[in-house]
Order: C-alpha cells, then structure tokens, then sequence
C-alpha cells in the first residue's frame, strides 16, 4: 500500500470515527511516515500514526492500533490543553516534530493550523532545539526516579528499558530527525555514523546491554516472543494502554519486524522492541492468564539475562549508569547540534 493511499483511509477514520464526538477539536498524524511522499510505499512493518485532539482533560485510553480499508492505524489522543500553547509544543520533543509539516488532517477551529504555522517556522531555531533535547533528558531522569523496586519484575524492567532508550532520541531530536520508537537504535547509528560520532553508537548498546549479542541469540529470543505473543493476544481482556499492540493485527510489526531487522544484520537493534514486547506480554499474562504467566516467565528472564540483567539490584545499577552518562550524551548532542548546518539562529 502506497503512504497516500493509507493516509486517505486515516483521513476517512477520522470523519466516520473521531469528528462525530462531542469532544473532537481535530486529528493530525505523527510517528514515521510524517515527512514521506504519498507515492512512497508503506513498509508492512508500519502503521499510520493518527492524533485525535480531544477537549476532555484527562484523555481516553487510545484505541490503538486498527485496521481500516486495509491500512493499519494507530490512534491515540491529546488533550487540547497541551497544545494550547505553541511555545509549549516547541518545546516538547514528542509534540513539536508532527507540526514541522503539515500534517493536519481536520481542523474544526482553526488552531491546529495556526500552530503548524508557528511552530514550523521556529522548529529548527538552536534555542528551541535545545529546550527539547533538555525535555527528553528529563524524561530519562524523571522516569529511572520514578522506579518501583516493589513492583513485578516485568513491570521493573520497562521502567528501566523506555528511559535507557530515550538516549536515542536526545540525539535524533539534536539532528532535527523524528524520535521514531521501534527504529530508534538504528535511527540513532545514522545519525551519530552522519556526525563523525560512530564510536559513540556502541555506548549506547552497552548501556541496554545488547553490544555483544549475538544474532543467533536474539533469534531465539525472538521465537520465544512469539510464543508467548501468541499466547498473550489470545487471552488479554484487561485493557493496558499497549493493548492494542499484543494483538494478530499487531504482530507483523512486533515479530516480523523484529526478525527483519535480524536478518538484515540489525539484530542488536532489534533487542529493545523485543524486550519491550515481552514486558508488555508479561504484563497481560500476569492480568488474565497467571498460569501462562508463571509458565513463560523462564523464557523472559533468559532474554534479560542476556542483557546482564537477572535481578531488581542489576536494574538499579543499570539505571545508575544511564545517568552517569547522561553529561557525555548531552555532551554528544551539543556537538551535533554545533554541526547541524539545519540550525537556525
């Protein structure tokens, strides 16, 4: 399917779906295909990511990934108060790339196309580049200081995996390039291997814990995913707000995709969605099925395991490095960012 094609069916979603509720002030998109032509062909390992903006202060869980007139989409909500100001949204690094372009796709009252204006216009401005990637480095900090060393060690591990992750993006945003969230790791290889910064690429998988994996391994962690994949989308009822990505529609992009990516030769960029995933599967295991819970936890830990981590103790210290590093991140992003003949003053 071409990206215009899967753009025209979100674009139908969002006036037969999103437009009729009462609560509706506009839909825009986000995520990976921001910034592709219509004439591009849509990797099968990718949705569409829709924003439906909301007045409702505390927004609904997102309905999450669908399949609508054979496009794979992905909703989510924001409220209109975060994006009631546009020096806000610039300064948001998971807010401001989706009104570089427009990407407004309705715009009951005008505003989300004012913003697009202003934003776009000062997007590359240094100052605004820096708030952001100040914002994800806090995200890093608030996030690893907010861990639960009471909670299932599941639950454990993605409060130490996402913010160990969002390393990438302090310098994706540092090159003006999307915080993509599968694809981070290589996203991330590009833009250090573009800035003469490559030595730095194996830090950052030291400090997930990858560097040395191999693809072989990875590959049977991988197939071990799929299974309890399998078993988790076939007994979840709990809604989680990931929910939508342990199902059959989901699973092209969370094991086929992952296995492209090790046959392509990205194993060790494959591991964090693995990870992920397995967290997430976890999590609806322990909710509605405990048994299989219990039961496919081994193969879990042994991917882990491989990532030198076996116990709450190994995630804290882990998160200890993650912030030890953070003044040689910033140091590395500072650098791109000099170097960024994209930057405006």
């Amino acid at each position: 399917m071409r990206v215009g094609t899967a753009r025209a069916a979100a674009a139908r979603w969002v006036e037969e779906h999103a437009r009729p509720d009462s609560g509706f002030r506009g839909a825009y998109f986000s995520g990976s295909t921001v910034g592709l032509p219509d004439e591009a062909e849509l990797s099968p390992f990718s949705d569409v990511d829709i924003v439906v903006v909301t007045a409702e202060h505390d927004p609904p869980d997102k309905p999450g990934k669908l399949r609508f007139r054979g496009a794979l989409l992905e909703v989510s909500h924001v409220s209109w108060d975060d994006l009631a100001s546009a020096d806000d949204v610039l300064s948001s690094y998971h807010l401001a790339g989706s009104f570089r372009r427009d990407t407004v796709i309705a715009d009951p009252t005008g505003h989300l196309r004012g913003l697009r204006a202003h934003v776009s216009q000062r997007f590359a401005e240094r100052s605004w580049v820096r708030r952001r990637c100040l914002d994800a480095e806090r995200r890093i900090e608030t996030r690893l200081a907010a861990f639960d060393t009471s909670a299932p060690f599941h639950e454990q591990v993605t409060a130490w995996l996402f913010p160990t992750g969002v390393t990438t993006h302090v310098l994706l945003v540092a090159a003006l390039r999307n915080p993509t969230v599968r694809l981070r790791y290589p996203a991330a290889r590009a833009v250090l291997t573009d800035y003469g910064q490559a030595h730095r690429y194996p830090e950052l998988l030291e400090l997930l814990g990858c560097a040395r994996l191999s693809a072989r391994r990875t590959g049977q962690h991988l197939d071990e995913l799929a299974r309890t994949f399998d078993a988790a989308a076939r007994v979840a009822r709990t809604p989680f707000f990931f929910s939508s990505d342990i199902t059959a529609e989901a699973r092209p992009i969370a094991i086929e995709g992952s296995r492209q990516l090790i046959e392509r030769g990205d194993h060790r960029e494959a591991v964090f969605w693995i990870i992920a995933t397995f967290a997430r599967c976890h999590a609806v295991l322990a909710a509605d099925a405990p048994d299989l819970h219990v039961a496919r936890l081994p193969a879990f830990r042994e991917a882990v395991a491989d990532l030198g981590v076996t116990s709450t103790e190994d995630l804290l210290h882990r998160a200890d490095e993650v912030i030890g590093y953070l003044p040689r991140l910033r140091q590395t992003a500072a650098d791109i960012l000099a170097a960024n003949t994209g930057i405006t003053d």
